[in-house]
């Protein structure tokens, strides 16, 4: 089956409508023609995830995860309106990818963050024709639960060439502290910081380094990308040992930044460490409130996570979040090459930040819907067009990729409904949303990164046929939901439906995209090896 694409639509706001006779996919941009392979069938297999005590295996380190309350199925006619600010992390998937290939066993549940996961993978989305990004969206059968919909929210961030990007002034931040010494952490902080100096520092950008342990200090002043040599040599020089004034690093590492922050510019600082910040004269709140207020000024914070045994993933996503900035995990020297070579302008370069998605749901179409994943991103309804709330940034280049499960008015209700009949409204839905053919709309608000007033973007997706089975979907939908699928047997998710290790590598088995990073052939071998270590562990 071939999917036609829609055309053209002249500025950002456009509308999205059914091509008949073809799967529905809706884009505020024009969107090429697609070729869509049958779906394999999975192999009979237990769908019965592995007993959760079974992989626990943070009794005995220090690693910190925050704790996951999964989104619930909501009843559109009550919460008609669902809310969050974007997320292009993806350390999570990495860490999972550490867990399962260097540990060899199950990751804990709480850290696995769905949302990371599937926007770990590139997507084809369409460039936007203006204004830094395109909305777009496509709807097909759930495939843990035919009788409900899947919903694919994707967004494009406009690519920019790296010549084109504005000059940086970056900040090393570097934990040298007794803890870092592990081949896995400071050794590989050196390759990887060596990676972005060799291969994606141009002579206008600047870099600095500080590092700190028992304390705080200046090792390379603001040096040109014209200068590797000596940048590398400040890089080669460091050694870990002492305890950890986080505070204090933060601190002068702000205060280096300022001085010689570049007007227009990427004015950005690059944490790494483990996340092990257990002396300082700040507490974690004050930190937190030192990144906040430093991020007025535009200096954003970017953060990069090493090692095991005292990750503090918690606090690290937390930092980056409260920075403006990303979130990623280094396990291995081509993860570095990824994030800060490839992905070089989406992870240091803000296109617009602030970014916050809305989905309407029409209750005349939609019994109940729930969003997977970014249970720590979820926003108030008000907020979305309150310019004040902070939200997530889109670098150049970058995607973000959302599934919401939705149950047709059709199929049974979940059964999560808690809350008795509301006395003083009706059950009816209004006039308008009973005849109208929109399944939702989705709306997108950004800020430029230098602060404006927000823009909206809008898609509307009418006319779906709820008939449309997974097999007939897009490639990304296809991809995206066998990561998604993934993440839930992971988590021992208690929404898992019929879904099975099996029909996860089914499904993953039908994407048609290149695989230019193996990425996706990686992806297939950790299906392999969590089904391994699942059977193994219901085994013991």
């Amino acid at each position: 089956m071939k999917i036609n694409r829609l055309l053209p639509l002249w500025g950002l706001l456009g509308a999205a409508w059914l091509l008949p006779a073809c799967h529905q996919q809706y884009s505020t941009e024009k969107l090429e023609r697609i070729e869509v392979a049958a779906l394999e069938p999975a192999p009979d297999e237990a769908s019965a995830p592995a007993d959760p005590k079974s992989s626990d295996s943070l009794s005995s380190t220090r690693e910190n995860y925050a704790v996951i309350h999964e989104n619930p199925f909501l009843a559109a006619e009550r919460n008609p309106l669902s809310t969050f600010a974007i997320d292009v992390d993806r350390a999570s998937y990495t860490n999972v990818r550490r867990f399962l290939t260097q540990d060899r066993q199950l990751p804990p549940p709480d850290a696995v963050r769905l949302e990371e996961l599937v926007n770990y993978f590139p997507y084809r989305y369409p460039q936007p024709q203006s204004g830094p990004a395109s909305l777009n969206a496509e709807v097909a059968a759930c495939p843990w639960n035919p009788a409900h919909q899947l919903v694919l929210v994707g967004v494009q961030g406009k690519q920019v060439a790296v010549e084109n990007l504005p000059p940086a002034n970056l900040v090393f931040l570097i934990d040298v502290s007794g803890s870092m010494s592990d081949p896995q952490k400071l050794p590989l902080l050196q390759e990887s910081l060596r990676l972005l100096v060799r291969e994606s520092l141009r002579p206008q950008d600047y870099v600095s380094i500080v590092v700190y342990a028992g304390a705080a200090g200046v090792v390379l002043p603001p040096t040109s990308g014209a200068e590797p040599a000596t940048i590398l040599r400040a890089l080669d020089a460091l050694e870990a040992g002492g305890s950890t004034a986080g505070g204090e690093g933060l601190r002068l590492a702000y205060q280096l930044a300022r001085q010689h922050q570049r007007p227009g510019g990427n004015n950005r600082i690059i944490l790494a460490t483990d996340g092990d910040f257990n002396v300082g004269e700040q507490s974690d709140a004050d930190m937190e409130r030192l990144i906040t207020r430093e991020r007025e000024s535009g200096v954003f914070l970017s953060v990069l996570g090493f090692g095991a045994g005292n990750l503090q993933d918690s606090k690290m996503e937390l930092l980056a979040d409260k920075g403006n900035g990303n979130y990623a995990y280094i396990d291995q020297l081509s993860e570095a090459r990824r994030v800060l070579v490839q992905q070089f302008g989406g992870t240091l370069f803000t296109l617009a930040k602030d970014v916050k998605i809305q989905v309407e749901f029409n209750p005349a179409l939609v019994r109940e819907y729930r969003l997977l994943g970014y249970e720590n991103r979820l926003l108030a309804a008000e907020d979305f067009n309150d310019d004040r709330k902070d939200a997530g940034e889109l670098g150049a280049g970058q995607q973000v990729t959302a599934l919401y499960e939705v149950v047709p008015v059709a199929a049974p209700a979940t059964g999560s409904t808690t809350i008795d009949p509301l006395k003083y409204q009706t059950n009816s839905p209004h006039p308008a949303a009973t005849s109208s053919t929109e399944l939702l709309t989705v709306k997108l608000r950004y800020q430029e990164p230098a602060g404006s007033a927000s823009k909206l973007l809008t898609l509307p997706v009418r006319n779906v046929r709820l008939d449309e089975s997974i097999v007939q979907a897009s490639d990304n939908l296809r991809w995206a939901a066998a990561v998604a699928q993934f993440g839930l047997l992971l988590r021992r998710s208690r929404y898992v439906g019929t879904a099975t290790w099996a029909s996860t590598a089914a499904l993953a088995r039908t994407s048609e995209s290149s695989d230019t990073d193996g990425s996706r052939t990686e992806f297939r071998e950790l299906v392999q090896e969590a089904t391994a270590l699942s059977r193994a562990t219901s085994a013991r």
